[in-house]
């Protein structure tokens, strides 16, 4: 198995079948587990064992199939799958840092991410430091001795800023800090964390796992000793476990994700190739552009720069709202990652909260728009966006 490409992981990895024999991954509807004796209940509670359950909220056949199959994937050992993936950001966070800790940060996060920091954590005693993710010198400075966690986003949202995920894990792990990589923009397929060193990917498998817009759900990947102790010790008691019905949606979706998500990237490619250059547009970002500042580091890191792009249309809020309400094919929503192609303007929805100041440090401005590219025709979805930009 250890052999088998990442496609083929997504469609095999982690499969546990009842006695029936099925085909297609059972689904376990159940809360609790049922035991022959008083002294196995004890004994499961004590120790349970790899196939082994006691509550769903703990663990669930149906999840550990998706856990397992999407550890494979990602180049980790083990896997907890959470409700939201907020929840898996959250959790990840809590579990492992405690009162007077030290936490550095890329300050290009998507707002919720940022709440838990500067709100949250804070809150209760945790130093958060925020650090230009593009700036190695920053990372270097900020990183001390008694840092506990860095983290970042490895492609940022909405505006797509690559780390130098392997420059940020030498120094973190010179001093003993954990590498936390928020992997959701870089997708599963494409996703580097795990051979850049980061010693722990966080994904919104809401995202390109589900990818067509139906379930919410998050996912930790990383080493067993980390995920089975203090991670799914404190998801667990905290209620952020995923549901079986989700796990096994997921699961299914699992085995078409290399296809869709290859035909994505590929798309967005070919669009930020076709916008490049657009009179009613000042810029066009994407990862692997040749446009793109870090083209070269997110070359190194990964084969393809994901299904997110951005552009800067020329003439503000008014501008991009004539923009996005002449578009046909494109849905305006705040999701990204699905299987239709979602437009968002950041600086009015998802990243509305954030202090001015934030907004313009982070370059979300009101010519900001977010493309999630998906699987249609990329040349209906070229010529929709060109017909857009002329309604200008």
């Amino acid at each position: 198995m250890t052999n088998w490409s990442k496609r083929t992981k997504a469609v095999h990895t982690g499969t546990r079948r009842s006695q029936y024999g099925e085909v297609s991954e059972a689904i376990f509807l159940t809360q609790g587990f049922v035991y022959e004796t008083a002294e196995a209940a004890e004994a499961r509670f004590i120790k349970a064992g790899a196939d082994e359950f006691i509550y769903a909220r703990y663990g669930n056949p149906t999840v550990r199939m998706f856990e397992d199959r999407l550890a494979e994937m990602l180049g980790y050992e083990d896997c907890f799958a959470c409700n939201s993936g907020m929840a898996a950001v959250s959790g990840a966070l809590m579990a492992l840092v405690k009162a007077g800790d030290h936490i550095v940060s890329s300050r290009a996060l998507f707002g919720s991410c940022l709440y838990v920091l500067e709100d949250v954590l804070a809150r209760f005693g945790v130093e958060i430091t925020l650090v230009d993710g593009m700036d190695n010198a920053a990372w270097d400075a900020a990183i001390r001795p008694d840092t506990r966690i860095v983290f970042f986003e490895s492609i940022s949202n909405p505006t797509l800023e690559v780390v130098d995920i392997r420059h940020i894990v030498k120094a973190a792990h010179a001093v003993g800090a954990l590498v936390l990589a928020d992997d959701a923009m870089a997708t599963p397929i494409y996703s580097y964390a795990a051979e850049c060193g980061a010693d722990l990917a966080i994904i919104s498998t809401t995202k390109h796992v589900d990818g067509q817009g139906r379930m919410l759900g998050g996912a930790i990947c990383g080493s067993r000793d980390l995920i089975r102790g203090p991670i799914e010790t404190y998801v667990k008691h905290t209620g952020g476990a995923m549901n079986p019905f989700t796990a096994w949606t997921h699961l299914k979706s699992l085995e078409t994700i290399d296809l869709r998500v290859r035909a994505q990237a590929a798309a967005t490619a070919e669009i930020a190739i076709a916008l490049a250059g657009h009179p009613k547009l000042t810029s066009v970002r994407y990862p692997t552009h040749v446009d793109h500042p870090q083209q070269a580091l997110a070359l190194s890191q990964s084969q393809a720069g994901g299904t997110v792009m951005a552009f800067e249309v020329d003439g503000g809020r008014d501008a991009c709202f004539k923009f996005l309400n002449a578009l046909e094919l494109f849905t305006i929503s705040n999701n990204f990652a699905d299987a239709k192609s979602i437009v968002t303007h950041p600086a009015t929805t998802t990243h509305q909260r954030l202090p001015q100041a934030q907004k313009d440090m982070l370059g979300i401005s009101m010519g900001l728009v977010r493309l999630s590219v998906g699987l249609e025709d990329p040349v209906d979805l070229i010529a929709d966006l060109k017909q857009a930009l002329n309604a200008i």
